[in-house]
């Protein structure tokens, strides 16, 4: 059994850490998870004025996330939240009212900053945001990571063992969650 994991990073920015981070899951994850980015970086700001016709990218998008049997959040931290784009994002995913892409999928959250506490703040709010989307958050393992420069190869591969043990077993733990919502 293999499970499409729709991989969501709420970062737009060139250098982002949190892409650095989430470009070594699929050398850490099990074979049975197949990770794909859903990029963000394309859609307009949300308003209920495109209820009616959603724009091309606005479709794909949600789309993608209807395809993916679950979902990885990697979130920065500005200002003790999420990025405005991973909010848009969220936004178009799960309107009109209704017609929720988020609902039932079982998903986890995990992101990395410079500072001590990773994205411990970025990621409650998030939380917040996919329980009320009736998402199936894992609770546990969190995973609040401080980046250090070189954590992150230029190839993707993290190169601190002790952090790629606790990577390969937060991702062993989803496959596990997933398993357990989806009953299959």
């Amino acid at each position: 059994m293999s499970y499409r994991v729709g991989v969501i990073i709420g970062s737009i920015a060139s250098k982002s850490i949190n892409r650095r981070l989430a470009s070594s899951f699929s050398r850490l994850a099990p074979e049975s998870l197949k990770l794909e980015e859903i990029p963000i970086q394309d859609l307009p700001f949300y308003s209920y004025d495109y209820d009616d016709d959603y724009p091309p990218v606005a479709r794909e998008f949600k789309a993608a996330i209807v395809r993916s049997d679950a979902l990885i959040f990697v979130t920065p931290e500005y200002n003790r939240s999420i990025p405005g784009v991973l909010k848009n994002a969220i936004d178009w995913g799960s309107r009109p009212y209704g017609q929720n892409a988020f609902a039932g999928k079982p998903a986890t959250v995990i992101g990395t900053s410079p500072g001590a506490i990773g994205t411990a703040c970025a990621q409650q709010h998030l939380r917040n945001i996919l329980s009320y989307l009736d998402t199936h958050l894992m609770g546990q393992p969190e995973t609040y990571i401080q980046f250090k420069p070189g954590l992150v190869d230029d190839s993707g591969e993290i190169t601190v063992e002790s952090t790629a043990a606790f990577l390969r077993d937060w991702l062993e733990a989803f496959e596990a969650h997933i398993r357990r919502i989806l009953g299959r």
